[in-house]
């Protein structure tokens, strides 16, 4: 069992993340009621996640502070935007150079949280899909398979390792299965 004031930690960041998200999301600022609303929806939301005894770190990881939207957000929004043209010119290609195939990624990242954050990461990026975890390892579906792909997905790991608070280490990223 967790203590209070972990779990207080918990309710509070995933509080103010609900509320940050629905503001943003809904976009009314003007009226008092309408903001009344979307308060009440997000404790009755965080009444229900603590009834149930599902907030914990994964659902709220106030562990890792607001690292992941000022330092890891930015950089995967460009990979995205990188891959998104590559992806765009394979699939406008008259010859379309599909190279598909599975592959087995190492998941260096210390903890299952972190882990999660690597797979969800190769899957938005446009051209990959995390298939299946495996302990340590992750199955990735590409369609086409260069060298740039390598070097993201190990740049990729080792982001994901600092923003854990993990040391990355050097071991051999890929493999084909």
């Amino acid at each position: 069992m967790q203590s209070r004031t972990l779990i207080l930690k918990y309710v509070v960041t995933l509080g103010l993340l609900l509320l940050a998200n629905w503001l943003l999301w809904s976009g009314h600022f003007e009226s008092p009621f309408l903001i009344g609303l979307g308060v009440l929806s997000c404790l009755g939301c965080l009444f229900l996640g603590v009834r149930m005894q599902i907030i914990d770190e994964e659902g709220a990881p106030a562990q890792l502070g607001i690292r992941p939207f000022t330092h890891y957000a930015p950089w995967l929004i460009k990979e995205i935007a990188v891959s998104n043209w590559e992806v765009a010119k394979i699939v406008m290609s008259p010859r379309m150079p599909l190279k598909r195939n599975l592959i087995l990624v190492n998941a260096k990242q210390q903890t299952p949280l972190g882990r999660v954050i690597y797979a969800n990461s190769i899957t938005l990026t446009p051209g990959t899909v995390s298939v299946e975890m495996l302990g340590d390892k992750v199955r990735v579906h590409a369609l086409s398979l260069k060298e740039a792909a390598d070097e993201m997905s190990s740049d990729m790991s080792d982001r994901v390792c600092r923003l854990e608070g993990s040391r990355p280490s050097s071991d051999e990223s890929r493999k084909d299965v």
